[in-house]
């Protein structure tokens, strides 16, 4: 991929595609292709085929996807698995019609069996049964990296999938509802210190920036007491307590969205199919993308308290689901590659606490 190249990115306005945005950008390339989702329906095969036709993008980036936390997945199912498999169908045929150089496809660690061996490897895909609360997403995912593969081997493409592990970083959703297990927690254990310090201007202030269920700055005491309660953050006569989903022992990996993009630019300069095949054997070429390492959920919760300055209590509803036991990606391939993550966890967590709540 050469400076002069013209790149199209979906989804570049979110917390994968600004993150591959800002890399590309230090590296020098400024040739793009960009669509935000109000200017586009990714969902419709006619408007797509459009872009490509006028844009012709030589190298293409699918980070564009409905995505979502535990209870945005089990909840919204058919959206999940309807506008997931629509956008990546339409972006990838075009990407093949319009004969791009190379395309990457973003998929996620949800696609490997629920009970896999751990550390996950590529081969393992398909050996098992899915985690049914992501169920939708995952199935999504599966059938697009299988959609480049089965293009490599019938047309001989050059798309590539990679799997990155749970991410984080800046541009990450933090609805309440919605968002993912680690933004999730920064913001409630946040809101959490505000309450147990009666920092009503540093609660009115994160409303203001990130309503809640309609909800803003403006709100009413008792109304923004009653949300907060709803989602876990309530007062007791002792003090503070927040209530989080499961029982905390699940074993989760994370990587920053900034070493992401890098690893991604990596793939996108330096790594053909070729490369990743066996033989004239393409199956499982995928690419995982993380660390390599992991903690519980509860040490998660633990470190961010500790970032944060939260001193209330935790309780941890374990009527409620913990999804998959743990979710480790072998990442020897990308490491043999010749890419390796740089950002601690301790040490991303911190940026983004500092920088977008304090």
């Amino acid at each position: 991929m050469e400076l002069s190249d013209k790149i199209y990115v979906a989804g570049n306005t979110g917390l994968v595609g600004s993150a591959i945005m800002r890399n590309l950008r230090k590296k020098g390339y400024s040739n793009f292709l960009l669509r935000t989702i109000e200017e586009l329906d990714l969902t419709n095969q006619a408007l797509v085929n459009g872009l490509f036709d006028e844009g012709k993008p030589d190298y293409v980036i699918i980070a564009a996807a409905r995505v979502g936390g535990i209870i945005a997945n089990n909840t919204y199912r058919a959206q999940f698995l309807y506008d997931n498999l629509q956008i990546q169908n339409n972006i990838i045929h075009a990407a093949y019609t319009h004969r791009v150089k190379k395309l990457l496809f973003l998929g996620s660690s949800c696609i490997y069996p629920k009970l896999s061996p751990q550390p996950m490897k590529e081969e393992y895909l398909l050996t098992g049964e899915l985690e049914y609360t992501n169920e939708p997403y995952a199935i999504a995912k599966i059938a697009g990296m299988k959609m480049c593969e089965a293009y490599n081997i019938q047309y001989g493409t050059n798309f590539i999938s990679a799997m990155p592990t749970n991410l984080y970083g800046p541009n990450d959703n933090y609805d309440l509802e919605k968002s993912h297990v680690l933004p999730a927690l920064i913001r409630k254990l946040h809101l959490g210190k505000c309450l147990e310090e009666n920092d009503w201007n540093g609660i009115r202030k994160d409303f203001t920036n990130r309503p809640v269920e309609g909800l803003d700055g403006e709100a009413p005491d008792d109304r923004i007491l009653e949300i907060l309660k709803k989602y876990g953050i309530s007062e007791t006569t002792s003090g503070v307590k927040i209530t989080l989903w499961g029982t905390g022992t699940p074993r989760r990996e994370f990587l920053h969205s900034d070493d992401l993009a890098d690893a991604l630019a990596f793939i996108m300069k330096n790594i053909d199919i070729q490369d990743l095949a066996h033989g004239d054997q393409v199956k499982n070429t995928h690419i995982n993308i993380g660390t390599g390492k992991d903690q519980t959920i509860k040490e998660l919760a633990d470190l961010i308290r500790s970032i944060v300055g939260y001193k209330g209590e935790i309780v941890w509803d374990t009527a409620k689901p913990d999804g998959t036991p743990q979710k480790l990606l072998d990442v020897s391939k990308i490491h043999r590659l010749g890419w390796q993550e740089s950002i601690s966890l301790k040490e991303g967590i911190s940026g983004i606490y500092h920088t977008y709540f304090e």
